[in-house]
């Protein structure tokens, strides 16, 4: 219907109906285009709210209307339906109008008798007053899909499943909303593109369909049956191939289905079926035996092409019954697939393929190596791990060919899967299996049994992984193995803060002539990217990202694709581009919820986001529920991180004690561990929940074992977490001038390294010791003690300047809308601020919330209990329930979560 309002006719339909000349305008356009959805959207104009409305349906029986005089909207629906009486009755109207006549005439191009004469030969004589026009309504595209789909199923749909939804459909909307009907009823939280193929074919459109071939010639039929048997427009030699119709009898049957609206002319010189899924109700009612002849012969058809599409001849070779030659094209195709870097597809059709239990040995033997090896670059479903657990139990497949497939069976458990016991073990079992058979793959097996951020393992042990890999892959000559040690080597090197990390990753082979060369370059690079991420090397993450994140995607490595998408989500929560994150996250997980792993950058962000905004209900499932990954399943990195954000929530609810057994748990797995960068979202929470448990002594241990693990080491986000450290245990210890002091210096480094929020939160702590200290900061260190709180200098450095470095972190935690953090800082702002002058007396807000009612509001809004407020706004849980009742009452929110909404 946006599309009728666009149209260029409207105008003069809007002057004639008031009064101004007269109009006729033809929409024409196929089954299911909505036709009659825009004659009644035009019928509410607001022009024809004094004229006289008239909508006819064609063929209906309907009595005839009054015509002549005055301003008049006659809708016509289905005039190719028309019986000859109503013909002759919209001629005469037509050729002769009166002023004030809008016609719209609405039909089927396909099903009118004579070709682009709506109302029949002769054509009609329109008069040179009567403004003519014509509407040719179109199916929609992949965004208006998408828009129907987000209004009927919300969120659920992936972008996969609306790409489907699309192509099936044609894009017409009374089969998208077939689909949609289907789909809303028999889906559950998330809609996939094998839902929608799930979904079948619409009543409305097999009946049609079915009804037009069935009043075809029974000798024209075959033609309809040959296209819907390949699926696709084909040219008329090879349809009528297909058919086995060659000659004049094949191009009269051809004919035959083109003027019944069988078949349609899809583009030129193509035939087939506009609708997609027509195909599929046709094809349904084929004979059996004819069906087969059919896909024998359009195997033989397709097989002639140059290239041969692969994929296409295996489907139609199976469909014939051919088990030998279906087996050998399906390889063919998942070759030339892999060859063009389009694993997705090839995984498809060898999951298909494998399926069948009737598949020789020796095929199996040569399929599932090629679905494994897909399945590790592309995105792995669950039937790929069942068809490869299967086939490694397979006591017929030689050793050597078991072992490569434990090898990509023990990548798919550890990196996609998230069952990293089960995906270690296929991997040792592998080594074992692989030998010294094949090195190359020994080697690769080695190579991901030394990546380091697994919580298995110890840096040492994985560089002895790493170190037998690198001599196996130097004696081979497998330029593949070489490159899958150095993406290894790179991204290890990285990590730990190695001198030698650029020059690595610049060597990996982005160009390398073989195919499993540049997807292992791609691999390294977004690796090295989120090792350079967690050491907070920002700017030099954000460029290899995006040189692998290009790679990947230019050889159709998916899942290469998806672990940079997660490390873009935490580059910008650490710069502080929180604008649309957390709808982001959210796409993020649905999109990935069947690979966790992969998924836990996206949990974490959004856990944060909703810490900082301080509903923390919702941070605890986000960081421990709704498919996020055990800490024993999860990246070590990202582990620590997540116990960070878990610590400081039992903090913020008062609870140090499990606050500081949380702490010592994840502390220990660093250590264990070795790399000591991943402890920079850890350390400050962990060494301040453990000091205020009582224990200051170990809170001293672990910041002077943080400090000794980094020594040597690139870690500019862990050494910021030092200073961090060090202020979180002197204020704890009641030294605040020092604490201070170390709060200023983590704040210059986390201003240096562009994270805002990190940098607010130092500065808060540093203004927050000045104050509450009632003097000067002295006792720092040297360098610290010279400058403010922001890095900037202090010259005065009393309380003037820390109160004026706490509005600036007020205006920063707005800024970013960190609602739980503003709150707070406000408070304690409020509480050392000179105050205001005014009148004696309480102010009068009258029914406007007040400044702390409106901070209250908030925050109970965002789920958090009373109590928890009072903690935040350092006020008595009574006054809190007190606040929250004038809330309500002001705002007339009917709960606790419509303040948001209500508050003025």
């Amino acid at each position: 219907m946006a599309a009728v309002r666009r149209s260029p006719w409207l105008a003069p339909l809007r002057l004639a109906l008031g009064g101004n000349g007269s109009v006729l305008v033809l929409v024409e356009g196929s089954a299911g285009l909505g036709k009659t959805r825009a004659l009644h959207g035009l019928s509410g104009l607001p022009e024809a709210a004094e004229a006289r409305r008239t909508l006819w349906r064609c063929g209906a029986a309907q009595e005839r209307p009054e015509t002549g005089g005055g301003p008049a909207l006659l809708l016509v629906d289905d005039a190719h339906r028309a019986t000859p009486q109503e013909r002759e009755w919209l001629r005469e109207v037509l050729e002769r109008p009166w002023e004030g006549l809008a016609a719209v005439v609405a039909y089927r191009p396909e099903e009118l008798g004579t070709a682009g004469l709506p109302l029949g030969a002769p054509a009609v004589s329109y008069p040179p007053g009567l403004a003519v026009f014509r509407h040719r309504l179109r199916a929609w595209g992949v965004d208006r899909v998408r828009r129907a789909a987000s209004e009927v199923l919300g969120e659920q749909a992936t972008h996969e499943a609306v790409t489907r939804l699309h192509a099936c459909s044609g894009g017409v909307p009374q089969v998208v909303a077939d689909l949609l009907g289907a789909l809303a009823a028999g889906t559950g939280s998330r809609c996939t593109a094998a839902d929608v193929d799930a979904a079948g074919v619409p009543v409305r459109l097999a009946e049609l369909v079915l009804s037009r071939t069935g009043a075809l010639a029974a000798a024209d039929r075959p033609v309809v049956w040959a296209a819907a048997v390949l699926g696709e427009p084909a040219g008329r030699d090879e349809l009528l191939s297909v058919a086995g119709m060659d000659g004049p009898r094949g191009r009269a049957a051809l004919l035959a289905a083109l003027a019944g609206a069988a078949l349609s002319e899809v583009s030129q010189g193509r035939y087939g079926f506009c609708v997609p899924l027509a195909a599929t109700a046709v094809r349904e009612r084929v004979p059996g035996p004819v069906r087969e002849e059919l896909h024998g012969r359009a195997a033989r058809v397709l097989a002639r092409r140059r290239p041969v599409p692969w994929a296409e001849v295996a489907r139609h070779r199976g469909a014939a019954g051919r088990r030998k030659s279906w087996l050998k094209a399906v390889e063919k195709a998942a070759l030339a697939a892999v060859e063009a870097g389009h694993h997705q597809e090839a995984i498809g059709l060898l999951e298909r393929t494998l399926a069948v239990p009737e598949v020789p040995a020796r095929y199996r033997a040569r399929l599932a190596p090629l679905l494994a090896r897909s399945a590790v670059i592309g995105l792995r479903s669950d039937q790929t791990v069942e068809v490869l657990t299967q086939a490694v139990r397979d006591p017929g497949l030689p050793v050597d060919v078991r072992g490569q497939l434990r090898l990509d069976l023990g990548l798919m458990l550890a990196n996609q899967v998230g069952d990293l016991a089960a995906g270690m073990r296929e991997l040792e079992a592998a080594v074992e299996e692989l030998g010294e058979v094949r090195p190359a793959l020994t080697s690769r097996a080695m190579v991901a049994l030394a990546m380091p951020e697994w919580p298995t393992g110890t840096l040492a042990g994985h560089r002895e992984w790493l170190r037998r890999a690198a001599g196996l892959a130097r004696a081979g000559d497998s330029e593949v193995a070489r490159a899958a040690v150095a993406a290894n080597h790179a991204s290890l090197a990285v990590a730990c803060g190695d001198p030698q990390a650029r020059e690595l990753v610049a060597a990996l082979p982005v160009d390398g002539p073989p195919a499993g060369c540049r997807e292992h370059a791609a691999r390294g690079l977004c690796n090295a990217a989120d090792a350079a991420l967690w050491r907070g090397s920002y700017r030099w993450s954000e460029e290899l990202m995006s040189a692998g994140l290009d790679l990947a995607t230019r050889i159709g490595a998916s899942y290469t694709e998806q672990t940079a998408q997660g490390t873009r989500l935490l580059l910008d929560w650490w710069a502080g581009r929180w604008d649309g994150l957390g709808e982001r996250c959210e796409r993020f997980v649905a999109d990935t919820a069947d690979m966790p792993v992969v998924a836990a950058d996206a949990h974490l962000v959004r856990g944060m986001l909703a810490f900082v905004q301080g509903d923390w209900t919702q941070a605890v499932h986000w960081l421990t529920a709704l498919g996020a990954p055990a800490p024993e399943c999860t990246r070590m990195p990202l582990a620590a991180a997540t116990a960070g954000t878990l610590v400081r929530l039992a903090l913020v609810r008062d609870d140090p004690a499990a606050a500081a057994e949380q702490a010592r748990a994840a502390w220990t797995a660093v250590a264990e561990k070795g790399i000591w960068a991943w402890a920079a979202e850890l350390a400050p929470w962990a060494v301040e929940a453990v000091a205020r448990a009582g224990d200051a002594a170990a809170a001293r241990r672990m910041t002077a074992e943080f400090v000794r693990g980094l020594a040597g080491q690139d870690a500019p986000s862990a050494r910021a977490a030092v200073a961090w450290s060090r202020a979180a245990l002197e204020e704890c210890e009641g030294r605040r001038p020092a604490a201070a002091g170390s709060y200023r210096q983590a704040a210059a480094a986390y201003r240096e390294l562009a994270r805002p929020y990190a940098w607010a939160l130092t500065t808060e702590g540093a203004a927050r010791c000045s104050l509450l200290d009632g003097a000067e900061p002295s006792g720092a260190p040297a360098e610290a003690a010279r400058g403010g709180a922001d890095g900037t200098a202090d010259e005065d450095g009393g309380q003037a300047h820390a109160v004026a470095s706490l509005r600036r972190c007020v205006e920063q935690y707005t800024e970013l809308g960190a609602v739980y953090d503003a709150a707070r800082a406000r408070t304690l702002l409020r509480s050392h601020q000179p105050p205001e002058v005014r009148r004696p007396g309480r102010p009068a807000f009258d029914d406007r919330l007040s400044p702390r009612e409106r901070e209250v509001a908030e925050l109970a809004a965002r789920g958090l209990m009373n109590r928890e407020i009072a903690v935040v706004l350092h006020l008595s849980p009574r006054t809190v329930e007190q606040h929250v009742a004038r809330a309500l009452r002001k705002t007339g929110a009917l709960s606790r979560r419509d303040l948001l909404r209500a508050s003025p």
